[in-house]
């Protein structure tokens, strides 16, 4: 068996191969609403105030202008009943290409963002031990760089196990897993700040039963979420079609999607469609907003052709059978007329 070290670029972390599939929950909360990042076995924390509870605040949320620096401090919370050793590191966040999952990039990936300002302290340049039932408290500080971006700037604060937890097969090669449990940060440097979103790629697929009107036939639609802005966005999506003469054959109001989308990212989404139309001409429109921002809206829509394509396909089939039928039988007519001899033919004077 090949053990993945944290050190190399072949630490397993999580389902998304080379992210750490961190899902901490649905966004961009209040501290006090937040889900804490923690595994049952350890957790990871802003550090509380002084007879503060563990989990007073659950995601870091800083301000600092370009240039400044400022300091915190992360606390990781053994919870189970023997020593742990972990490698600390920060690290940049990403929303997953499908779905937009929040993710934190794992410890090979060298960060460029708000994990490259932060400096964890010294006692993390190799492991850190925590005992059973302890905790550690680990100071770090975030200088701004000077040419720093207005907006939003998302990372986190990662605590990874050096022991092997499972084993998992790569072709030929068995890999051994390891766990990490992260807390998020979130930073804002002051400046103009923007919220964008665009819909783009909206698609339908589709499927119908063989004999229409049997059963339901079934869509999905996909399309693609861009954050054009600085700031994250929590996006809400309603989901409408109507088919010839502008009727109404889909009605979902916006709803909140659960993620937190960051600046620039672009995700893939899709919408099961358990009931699509067997017959139409359907116009399906993707409206998006955020909750925050009132003003904000972006749509996309396409058109597709609903047919019954199994069911036009044996028609089609048995037509042409038909005709195939009739042909044969006009020519074996035509052929049988054409062996009867002709009559004699009588002169009379």
């Amino acid at each position: 068996m090949r053990t993945r070290r944290s050190t190399r670029s072949r630490t397993r972390t999580s389902l998304y191969g080379l992210l750490l599939g961190l899902l901490l929950g649905a966004g961009l909360l209040p501290a006090s609403a937040a889900t804490a990042a923690d595994n049952g076995t350890w957790g990871v924390f802003p550090t509380p105030a002084a007879g503060a509870a563990m989990t007073d605040r659950a995601y870091f949320f800083h301000q600092g202008a370009a240039g400044t620096s400022l300091g915190d401090s992360v606390t990781i919370l053994n919870s189970s009943d023997r020593e742990l050793t972990f490698q600390v590191f920060a690290t940049d966040a990403v929303n997953t290409p499908a779905g937009g999952a929040f993710a934190l990039l794992p410890v090979e990936t060298k960060p460029k963002d708000v994990g490259a300002w932060i400096t964890l302290a010294p006692e993390t340049a190799s492991t850190v031990t925590v005992p059973a039932k302890g905790r550690k408290d680990i100071p770090f500080t975030v200088k701004v760089p000077a040419d720093a971006t207005p907006g939003d700037h998302v990372g986190g604060i990662v605590a990874l196990g050096t022991a092997v937890e499972g084993v998992q097969k790569e072709g030929k090669v068995q890999v051994g897993v390891k766990r990490s449990v992260g807390a998020r940060l979130y930073f804002r440097v002051p400046g103009p700040v923007t919220a964008g979103l665009s819909v783009e790629d909206v698609r339908v697929t589709r499927s119908a039963p063989l004999l229409p009107w049997v059963k339901d036939a079934r869509a999905t639609v996909s399309y693609t979420l861009v954050n054009r802005g600085n700031v994250v966005v929590e996006p809400r999506v309603a989901l409408t079609a109507e088919g010839l003469f502008g009727r109404e054959v889909l009605n979902r109001p916006a709803r909140d999607l659960k993620l937190t989308l960051l600046p620039g990212a672009r995700i893939e989404l899709t919408e099961p469609w358990p009931d699509a139309p067997q017959s139409d001409w359907v116009t399906v429109r993707v409206t998006a907003g955020a909750a925050a921002h009132p003003d904000l809206v972006a749509r996309s829509e396409t058109d597709f052709l609903a047919v019954p394509w199994p069911a036009v396909g044996l028609f089609l089939v048995l037509a042409g059978a038909a005709v195939t039928w009739w042909v044969l039988r006009r020519r074996r007519r035509t052929a049988g007329d054409q062996e009867q001899p002709a009559p004699d033919l009588v002169r009379t004077h």
